[in-house]
């Protein structure tokens, strides 16, 4: 199993990937096991927004 500093990251102000915990949690996407999973990482957090969306409007029409 890979550690913390053998997995990979997004910065999100920087835009940059690096291995290991390089950038503030505050910036940091992550950890990925490839670096090529961390360069799509806005990508795959835009995709969970719209499934999370579509989910939560499923649900209020069930309410209705």
């Amino acid at each position: 199993m890979a550690t913390d500093d053998q997995k990979w990251y997004f910065n999100s102000e920087t835009k940059e990937v690096s291995q290991g915990k390089k950038s503030s949690w505050l910036n940091r996407m992550g950890p990925y096991d490839s670096k090529e999973e961390a360069e799509h990482a806005l990508e795959r957090a835009h995709e969970r927004n719209q499934e999370a969306d579509e989910a939560d409007e499923e649900w209020e029409d069930e309410e209705d």
